[in-house]
């Protein structure tokens, strides 16, 4: 059996598969599977409301599995912890396009509300408009780290001041 780790098309050339090349896969994908009668989705996590960036599988498993450590997460934490001690997480270079992805994604949902709202489905439209306000804000990892802390410490905090019984 031959195993091969990279792309290489049927000529042995190394294939240069870009993300968007795998995003349109994974769409074609899913209609060949909807028009087979399989229900199948391929949208993306940003217009699904969802701002975390994918993990590595080694970064991954560790983290979901409570008998298992990653090293790479308490680098993190322990980053941002120290950050948080001297005042302020510092702002990731991704930042801005995340932002500027959560307001394209926004825009169009309201785009999709308002075509239902001139289409007469104002019902769905509702539920549209109500998903894009419930989106949560788009936050990066170290900030996201930050509020865990945060709230972690005032979780302690109340439980010391708590009098016992």
């Amino acid at each position: 059996m031959l195993t091969c780790d990279k792309a290489i098309s049927e000529q042995g050339q190394r294939l240069n598969i870009r993300k968007a090349t795998l995003r349109e896969w994974r769409a074609e994908f899913a209609r060949h599977l909807r028009a087979l009668g399989v229900e199948a989705n391929a949208t993306q996590r940003s217009i699904r409301g969802i701002a975390q960036p994918r993990k590595l599988d080694g970064i991954y498993r560790p983290m979901r599995d409570p008998t298992r450590y990653s090293t790479h997460m308490q680098d993190k934490v322990e980053s941002v912890a120290a950050e948080l001690q001297a005042g302020q997480i510092k702002v990731e270079s991704g930042k801005a396009k995340m932002l500027e992805t959560r307001k394209a994604v926004e825009r169009g949902w309201r785009a999709v509300s308002d075509i239902l709202v001139n289409e007469g489905q104002t019902a769905l439209a509702a539920q549209i408009r109500s998903f894009g306000n419930q989106m949560p804000p788009p936050r990066t990892e170290r900030e996201q780290i930050g509020l865990e802390l945060v709230a972690r410490l005032r979780e302690q905090q109340t439980h010391r001041q708590q009098p016992t019984r």
